[in-house]
């Protein structure tokens, strides 16, 4: 499509005067491929990019290019000034209109771009004048008429029989009609640019399927311009001049191998004549088109022309048979075994191939002995009923006689040697689906018209009719000549390939009219054609796949000469071409362009039922006769041609196939062409999200399905990167994740923040390797963003159920963004959802995805049982590379009244049937006294929370104090160590706050309020809050002794209290609960089991 227009002035061209108006035609533009071309910039000192007057920057529409022209004198005194502002990107409709009506397609002509001026002119694109019959109709008769009907019709009509070659025709002809059908509607809905079938398939089907299907459709290409070069050269050494023969059989056995040497060195010679005419003279290629296809329509005439000859006077051509065999014709002329000669008889040139000697006494063949030579009209003509013999078939396997059905014989005790005898002979076993995979290439070219769719004067009426009445044209060719060839010409003579028993002629030859020579000729020019044409149309293809960048390392092959020439996809063309002609078999080289031309027309079909049943709204065809059935009736005949011509080639082209979408999908460039598979994947998606939405999943599906909570910075990036490594290692791509982020403001002014946030999350999500969306929500403030996302982040059943978020590691410093309040509600608000909370504390310690652990533990403290979260958690790390090494532990802790010998137990039990290895361990606390060191402790947090509420400290202060308390959370860890190693009175440990300090404090600001702090020196600690101090000190001590040289630890995550009065005191705890490990996981369960022993 074009991508480029210039809006021009209705009242410039009006007004202005003819110059202006032909200045503003200049500034139409049209490309070939929408993403080839760029739209100019804008002038200088003006944005790059316009707004429309609300600040937002608008989508460049494909119909605007923004001109010079200064708007605001232009609008100036107009009566459209309500709409002024909008005018960049809305333009009138005028303008509009009066573009769309000068829409010209560039044509693909010889040469697809145009010469380069010298001037940097713009360039002067040509009306494409072709109609119907010469640009559509024409070209596909052309091509579907062809080297198959010349050279193997009237084998498979022999072999087949007349019936069932009736079936293949019609199979292969309903399998191109429909796929003609499904190629029209595509073709009318919308203006296919130049490009044909691949622009079609890809743009309908998504880069995937369209790269795929472009490769598969320009290797038949490829492959079929090999047949094309074969077939010229068979009828070059086999009926033109077989003297010219480079590599001489020596024996009978060896003309078949010599034949394929032949083909080999002949068709090299002449691929390397036709690339070399292609690349210097590509013009007198398409020039000689019309030639060509004179040939091929004279040489069908000359047929009928001798099929209504034979009808009143049948051609005399003799067939010589020895009882039931026919003999080849090529070493003897007289079908007798004696002729008179000087009043006696002589042994003729016959008998001595038949015998040891030429004398009448000699020994001879058994079988040439016992049965006598007859002769047989080769072409008895429509009227001697020899349809009747040929309707069913007469298959046979490789090296069988070509026998005559009802003649005399007389049979052999045993088999004499055929070997060295003049016997026709079968050169391949024959069966049905072999001759579908060798017939189907004649049917092909029926993309003929579309790829030449830049050429029509009106694509999306000639493409249509063009095609399906070539299609039915070439149909009714071939079906009538099954009939007449089975009706005129023998049997055998319908199964001798070569023409041997003629004296190696062309069988189709010596039916047509005038002479046979017409044929030869014809068909000789015809398929050279065919070959220049598919030499031609290949690299082009090409060019066009590499052109688009979806596979990254076919760019090289978009470039060429300097007029757009392909040189460098000729080069691969014909290198692909040859190996082709060193397989050197047509019958071969057939069923492997079978192949790619059947799996190109089955994507066409999928394409069209794709989108008339997803009921797009820009599915508008002007075709109306289609249906989804019929393209999956079309479909599914393609596939099952595929398998019928052969099996183990239809695999190989879907594996290729399969290969190909695969590393496009992985590597290539991601295009949106809004393509049908884009549509089915959102219809998919929306049924099964509507199949989800009924409940909860069952235990046994459940999987966390995360939303990770990120923290960014000033300038939008991701302060802990780490946290996406953690998730791609728990996920390994499976399951939902959704990575969520704050921003805190108004969306209107953080819009263009958002957006920046957006990419450098997403980018860091490929880096990361994490598959998953990403939400990003403007609030006003970060706590109701968060609470926000956590309600609201996914679709349908396609929800989170677990949360994943960083420690606070700042959390005393009260201006901290990410505050300890903040981190509290979203546990409540994670608890209220019923949803599991996941805590990452010393995130940046945690590995990166290319990190490898070689050894150590995984270290799961099961205090409480909420779900068993713990249990499943270190299960899907260790199926991540970086955590595969490690081994998993279990601990658990038993109190006073436990029996930890039975509990040991059972929990192994219990993980034998939850399948997981692991080693378990119970740890025994044993009731103490509260030491004072933990009396202390809880004091000083007491008193911290109730001076800083009584001092109200500025924020400086606020900071001196924090660093104060985290000294002394430093020295309180170094104590809890020592205690750990060798434990000593609690009576050494000194506290922070002294009656002094407090004093000097107190002098020291004269602020009111500061009264109260005569109240500390007789404040007690809340008992329930030594209670929990000590379970913290108590529990991070055991944990310390068993798993401080863990490489993770994952820990039940206690609650917050049900009073918001202690929040800052459950973090205190928390602190307290985690102080000297490296890699500790917070995990709070949903409430629901996530784990189950059954099947």
């Amino acid at each position: 499509m074009p991508t480029n227009f210039t809006v021009v002035p209705v009242d410039a061209r009006a007004d202005g005067g003819p110059d202006e108006a032909a200045a503003a035609a200049e500034g139409v533009q049209g490309a070939e491929g929408a993403e080839g071309s760029e739209a100019p910039g804008p002038p200088e000192g003006e944005p790059d990019c316009q707004s429309p007057g609300d600040g937002n920057p608008r989508e460049n529409s494909p119909f605007i290019s923004h001109t010079d022209v200064d708007q605001e004198s232009f609008l100036e005194g107009k009566n459209m000034a309500l709409f002024e502002e909008e005018m960049d990107s809305n333009p009138m409709v005028s303008s509009l209109l009066n573009n769309l009506a000068n829409y010209t397609n560039l044509s693909q002509g010889v040469v697809e771009h145009e010469e380069h001026e010298e001037d940097s002119k713009r360039r002067e694109v040509k009306s494409p004048r072709m109609g119907t019959f010469i640009g559509v109709y024409l070209p596909c008769l052309q091509n579907i008429l062809g080297v198959i009907l010349f050279l193997r019709l009237t084998w498979i009509v022999g072999t087949a029989g007349v019936l069932e070659s009736f079936l293949i025709v019609s199979m292969c002809c309903t399998c191109t009609m429909l796929t003609a059908i499904s190629m029209s509607a595509i073709a009318t809905n919308g203006v296919v640019p130049a490009g044909g079938s691949y622009y079609m398939i890809s743009r309908s089907l998504g880069p995937e399927f369209g790269g795929a299907v472009g490769l598969c459709f320009y290797l038949g290409t490829t492959f079929a311009g090999a047949m094309y070069i074969l077939g010229t050269i068979e009828i070059f050494l086999t009926y033109i001049s077989p003297s010219a023969a480079i590599i001489q059989a020596e024996t009978a056995e060896g003309e078949a191998a010599a034949m394929l040497h032949n083909m080999r060195v002949y068709g090299t010679c002449t691929l390397a004549l036709m690339a070399t005419v292609v690349f210097v003279g590509v013009k007198y290629v398409n020039k000689l088109a019309l030639v060509f296809l004179a040939c091929v329509v004279l040489s069908i005439l000359a047929i009928y022309a001798g099929v209504i000859k034979t009808a009143f006077d049948p051609p005399d051509i003799p067939v010589c048979l020895l009882g039931n065999r026919t003999l080849s014709r090529r070493g003897f002329d007289v079908c007798a075994k004696f002729h008179a000669a000087n009043n006696g008889t002589v042994p003729t040139a016959l008998w001595g191939l038949f015998c040891n000697t030429s004398m009448p006494n000699a020994t001879c063949d058994e079988y040439f002995t016992q049965n006598n030579l007859t002769e047989i009209q080769g072409i008895p003509g429509v009227a001697s009923g020899v349809l009747l013999d040929n309707l069913w078939s007469t298959y046979a396997d490789k090296g069988a006689l070509v026998e005559r059905k009802g003649s005399l014989s007389v049979s052999v005790p045993e088999e004499s040697r055929t070997s060295g005898l003049p016997y026709v002979l079968t050169d391949i076993m024959t069966y049905f689906t072999v001759l579908v995979g060798i017939y189907f290439p004649s049917v092909t070219g029926i993309m003929a018209g579309s790829n030449r769719s830049g050429d029509l004067r009106d694509a999306q009426k000639s493409i249509p009719t063009g095609t399906i009445l070539a299609i039915v044209t070439t149909s009714f060719i071939y079906l009538s000549c099954i009939v007449l060839f089975g009706a005129c010409i023998e049997g055998v003579v319908l199964r001798d390939k070569f023409g041997e028993a003629l004296q190696g002629k062309l069988v189709i030859g010596m039916l047509a009219w005038p002479s046979p020579w017409v044929i030869v000729i014809g068909s000789f020019f015809s398929t050279c054609g065919a070959g220049l044409q598919s030499l031609t149309g290949a690299p082009r293809l090409l060019q066009a796949i590499a052109r688009d960048g979806i596979i990254p390392f076919l760019q090289v092959f978009g470039h060429g000469k300097a007029n757009g020439e392909p040189t460098w996809a000729l080069l691969l063309t014909a290198l692909i071409c040859e190996t082709g002609i060193l397989i050197a078999s047509l019958d071969s080289v057939a069923p492997i362009l079978s192949m790619f031309f059947l799996m190109c027309y089955m994507f066409v079909n999928l394409a069209c039922a794709v989108q008339t049943l997803l009921r797009t709204p820009n599915w508008r065809p002007r075709f109306r006769y289609y249906h989804w059935a019929l393209s999956f009736l079309g479909m599914s005949l393609c596939l099952a041609l595929m398998f019928i011509c052969s099996w183990y080639y239809a695999l190989i082209a879907m594996l290729i196939a399969g290969c190909i979408y695969k590393y496009i999908e992985y590597r290539g460039a991601e295009k949106e062409w809004g393509d049908g598979i884009r549509g089915l994947s959102l219809n998919a998606a929306h049924y099964a999200l509507l199949r989800v939405e009924h409940g909860p999943p069952h235990t046994k599906n459940w999987r966390p399905q995360v939303l990770v909570m990120l923290s960014l910075d000033e300038e939008q990036r991701v302060k802990h990167p780490r946290l996406l490594s953690l998730t791609a290692q728990l996920k390994a791509g499976k399951g939902l994740t959704i990575v969520g982020s704050v921003l805190e403001g108004t969306y209107l002014d953080k819009h263009v923040e958002a957006q920046r946030a957006e990419e450098n999350i997403r980018s860091l999500m490929g880096v990361e390797k994490t598959k998953g969306f990403c939400q990003l929500v403007v609030s006003s403030n970060l706590r109701d963003g968060m609470s926000h996302l956590i309600q609201s982040a996914g679709l349908g059943g396609m929800k989170h159920n677990t949360v994943l978020m960083a420690w606070p590691e700042s959390w005393k410093q009260e201006d901290n963004t990410f505050s300890w309040k903040n981190f509290v509600e979203t546990v409540r608000d994670t608890t209220a959802a019923q949803q599991a909370l996941l805590v990452a504390k010393n995130v940046d310690l945690f590995p990166q995805n290319q990190e490898r652990f070689s050894d150590g533990d995984i270290d799961v403290w099961w205090v409480v049982h909420d779900g068993g979260l713990l249990m499943l958690l270190p299960f899907l790390l260790r199926q991540h590379k970086v955590w595969r090494k490690c081994r998993m532990r279990i601990f658990t802790v038993a109190q006073v009244d436990d029996n930890s010998i039975q509990m040991k137990k059972d929990l192994q039990v219990f993980l034998y049937h939850l399948r997981i290895s692991a080693e378990v361990e119970v740890v025994e606390m044993v009731e103490s006294d509260i030491s004072a060191f933990t009396y202390e402790k809880t004091l000083l947090m007491e008193q911290r929370s109730q001076m800083l509420k009584q001092m109200q400290l500025s924020k400086t202060e606020q900071e001196r104090e924090a660093q104060l308390i985290h000294d002394r959370n430093t020295a309180s860890h170094s104590v809890v160590v020592t205690r750990t190693q060798a434990p000593s009175t609690p009576d050494k440990v000194q506290m922070t706050w002294t009656k002094e300090k407090l004093i000097a404090e107190k002098y020291k600001n004269k602020e009111p309020g500061v009264s109260g702090f005569k109240d500390l020196f007789s404040l007690k600690p809340n008992q329930s809050n030594v209670r929990r101090m000590h379970t913290a000190v108590k529990l991070n001590g055991v944990v310390l002794s068993r798993s401080r040289g863990a490489q993770l630890v994952l820990l039940n995550m206690p609650g917050p209290p049900r009073n918001r009065q202690g929040d800052e005191n459950y973090m205190e705890f928390l602190e307290v609960l985690t102080e000297g490990l490296d890699r500790v996981l917070l995990v709070r369960g949903s409430g629901r089991e996530v784990v189950t022993i059954y099947s």
